[in-house]
């Protein structure tokens, strides 16, 4: 099964044909997926960085006069501190997350029509245990990653920058951070917040793919009423059905359809975030018996800075980093997918 591209018979759009786990080169998968997605998260870091500021700020400082302090005090290096630990990290976790969400996808769904459900339910229910399954196997390499680049992220001077969080460590590099976590806290120092994690982007991942593969379902219906009965386009229309939809009116479709899903994720799956982004970041602010924060802790203190509404700070930068990367992370995703069947490797 495909993102969402999957076709009923009382109501047919006839899409580009399927790409199967099975009919996919790996190697080809695996290399031009590392290539294409670093491009991707290159080009969407600096809104992972203010949105992670925004998160461990105890007062809510504006999206915009933060980019401007950090350019101004920190120079345009600041938007991209930790991002070759990022990278180093995320070219496995992206990889891992790949190869689980094309294999779940393709046996539930294959399971669920099997059992009496319709192509269009099964690709629904396809599409959110695959994410949810995916993202689960991920997190074994992304928390640590989170951990480390998170702290690089939010390093610097932060009365000169008019933060007023507890800064972390002083760390040279993603190397110097991760000893330095190893040594105060083991192992645990990099899995912290683990579980936290888990349940964010394990929900969030699964509502994003049942949402886009819905919102994909329906934006295309409305295309398809609007060009055979509204417009009467009988050269690409036949009994009231797009034929041969238009390759970039596919983009558009896919890219309109992770923006909404995002949407929706992003203000689910909110809080969980900031609580997660402050168990993994602020390891300075430790309780009087010397521990990190616990989850209780961190939520009281969220609530004590300004109630339930300091949740959702830095939600506008992850909306739009959500909606941008999903965009440019699905087109290019079934991209890399045509790019990588076994008939165009040979």
């Amino acid at each position: 099964m495909s993102l969402g591209a999957v076709e009923e018979e009382s109501r047919e759009i006839r899409l580009p044909a399927d790409v199967d786990w099975h009919m996919l080169d790996k190697s080809r998968f695996f290399v031009l997926g590392a290539a294409l997605f670093s491009g991707v998260s290159a080009a969407l870091y600096p809104a992972v960085v203010l949105k992670t500021r925004q998160q461990v700020n105890l007062a809510p400082i504006p999206c915009s006069k933060m980019a401007f302090l950090m350019f101004r005090q920190e120079g345009p290096r600041s938007f991209y501190r930790g991002f070759g630990t990022s990278l180093m990290g995320t070219i496995p976790a992206r990889a891992l997350y790949m190869a689980a969400l094309e294999v779940t996808k393709s046996n539930i769904g294959k399971a669920s029509i099997r059992v009496g459900f319709s192509e269009t339910s099964s690709a629904t229910i396809a599409n959110a245990a695959a994410g949810l399954s995916a993202s689960m196997a991920a997190q074994l390499v992304w928390t640590p990653v989170d951990v480390v680049s998170q702290r690089l992220m939010v390093q610097g001077n932060f009365p000169k920058n008019g933060f007023s969080s507890s800064p972390t460590s002083n760390y040279l590099n993603g190397f110097d951070a991760f000893r330095k976590i190893m040594s105060v806290d083991g192992i645990r120092g990099l899995y912290r917040g683990f579980g936290i994690s888990t349940l964010t982007y394990a929900p969030s991942s699964a509502v994003w793919w049942g949402s886009y593969s819905v919102s994909y379902r329906l934006i295309w219906d409305g295309i398809s009423c609007y060009k055979c009965k509204w417009k009467n386009d009988d050269k690409n229309c036949e009994n009231g059905k797009i034929l041969d939809p238009n390759p970039l009116c596919m983009v558009g479709v896919q890219g309109v359809s992770a923006a909404l899903a995002s949407g929706f994720s992003a203000l689910f799956t909110m809080p969980l975030d900031t609580i997660k982004t402050r168990l993994q970041v602020l390891e300075a602010d430790r309780n009087s018996r010397g521990r990190p924060p616990t989850v209780a802790q961190t939520v009281r203190d969220l609530v004590k800075e300004g109630g339930f509404a300091a949740c959702y700070r830095g939600l506008g930068p992850r909306w739009a980093s959500m909606s941008m990367s999903a965009a440019t992370m699905v087109t290019t995703y079934e991209l890399l997918k045509r790019l990588s069947t076994k008939h165009q490797a040979n």
